[in-house]
């Protein structure tokens, strides 16, 4: 834990003059009233029950494989920590011997629901080469059932030739959006509740939660929320303020809590995923429900709700998701997770995130009914995104097709594709699914 603590204390501070930097030169160039890029701190959306997702320079080493994190925790291993320079170059070696198939698996994460049977999902996961699994539809059987169902879900995946293991993953935010419950697994207060919190004692609960997690096989948690939701709007706002999913409605108290709750669940070696970028507090509509009510025309790229991001990412989150919200003055008319604008020139170049970038639900969301189901995959890759998290299992063959045909067909969206891997494996290396010699 020490070794993990250190390498990220280094990755924080670098991220954070990374940071500063950015934001003199954005305000530079901003010119007069325009307000500062927010630098980090120092220190689905979908409503309860939905059967669908709400969904670093981050790094997990010394977690346990797919295997023994199917044990709980006292199977944690005592090897060395790689530096994030090691876990790319074997993430490289790896990507180099993947088929276009394989590529394309990784980029995929499908949804199993709690009342589905437990092997479901093995066909696809097998000839599809997915690369993970979120649970969803409220698993409320306590840790064991989780253990089972995550512990089968390593077993259909191909390991052979040291293929990658599963990401494993959860919403697990507290309150209403806390997918696994029972016994092993505390009941979490709201993020509402937890903003009143001191950053050390929500530090300290969420690394209890991560180790409840681990136990349960589940290695990424799809939180915190780092969406602030503004007095003014409050409950009117359906996707976070309706629930309490907002630690406050301050940015600079949000930021606060995410960076403790980003840092506890690394202490419980449970990678996370800041969410849901660029904000959706600011919105009335919930896209996995509506198409209306879910254009922000305030947000802008130099705005102060962007805090508790930047401080998620100084903290070391392993992913963030994106959402499907539109942004009228970054980038009109374009939903977020089809945006170069926002996903690559703000969420990697401007704020710097190194990590993974994950969709919200895009299987059966309302607000990409519009879009066929395999440009959802391919616009998104094309935008600078990673991973493609559907909630609709059926989607998934029509999205694996869609980025297979399009890397044989296109020189430059394989060497996309092959980036994209290359950082989603990176993660794998960092949470022990891989193997490394």
């Amino acid at each position: 834990m020490l070794v993990i603590r250190s390498r990220r204390n280094a990755r924080s501070s670098a991220a954070a003059a990374l940071l500063v930097l950015v934001a003199t030169v954005a305000a530079a160039c901003a010119g007069p009233g325009s307000p500062p890029l927010p630098v980090a701190p120092s220190g689905a959306t979908s409503p309860p029950g939905a059967a669908t997702t709400s969904a670093g320079t981050g790094s997990l080493s010394s977690a346990p494989t797919a295997t023994s994190a199917t044990s709980g925790p006292a199977a944690t291993t005592s090897s060395p920590a790689p530096t994030r320079q090691t876990s790319e170059g074997c993430a490289r070696t790896i990507v180099a011997d993947l088929t276009p198939a394989q590529l394309a698996g990784q980029l995929i994460m499908v949804g199993l629901a709690a009342d589905a049977r437990q092997d479901s999902l093995d066909a696809l996961i097998r000839d599809r080469h997915l690369g993970g699994v979120i649970l969803l539809g409220g698993w409320y059987n306590g840790v064991e059932r989780t253990r089972a169902a995550t512990r089968h879900l390593n077993a259909a995946s191909d390991r052979s030739g040291g293929a990658p293991g599963l990401l494993l993953a959860a919403d697990q935010e507290g309150g209403n959006v806390q997918q696994l419950r029972g016994d092993g697994f505390a009941r979490m207060p709201s993020a509402l509740e937890q903003g009143t919190l001191s950053a050390v004692a929500l530090r300290q609960r969420a690394s209890t939660w991560g180790e409840q997690l681990r136990a349960g096989g589940i290695n990424v948690n799809l939180a915190p929320v780092a969406d602030t939701v503004p007095d003014s709007l409050g409950r009117d706002n359906d996707p976070i303020g309706r629930w309490d999913r907002q630690f406050s409605s301050d940015p600079d108290v949000v930021a606060r809590m995410v960076g403790a709750f980003v840092t506890g669940m690394h202490e419980g070696k449970v990678a996370t995923a800041t969410k849901h970028f660029p904000g959706i507090g600011r919105i009335t509509g919930n896209t996995d429900l509506t198409t209306d009510g879910i254009v922000d025309r305030t947000t802008t790229a130099t705005d102060p709700f962007l805090e508790p991001f930047a401080s998620g990412i100084s903290a070391g989150t392993d992913l963030v998701m994106v959402g499907s919200a539109v942004y009228s003055r970054i980038d009109p008319g374009v939903q977020a997770l089809f945006s170069p604008r926002i996903v690559t020139d703000l969420l990697r170049g401007r704020l710097g995130f190194r990590g993974v970038v994950i969709t919200d639900d895009v299987g059966a969301a309302k607000a990409v009914e519009d879009t066929p189901v395999g440009q959802r995959a391919t616009r998104f890759v094309e935008a600078g995104g990673d991973i493609v998290l559907t909630a609709r299992p059926s989607t998934v063959p029509t999205m694996h097709r869609a980025l297979t045909g399009r890397m044989k067909a296109d020189r430059g969206f394989r060497a996309t594709v092959t980036a994209a891997a290359t950082r989603v494996l990176t993660l794998k290396a960092d949470l022990g699914l891989i193997g490394c010699d």
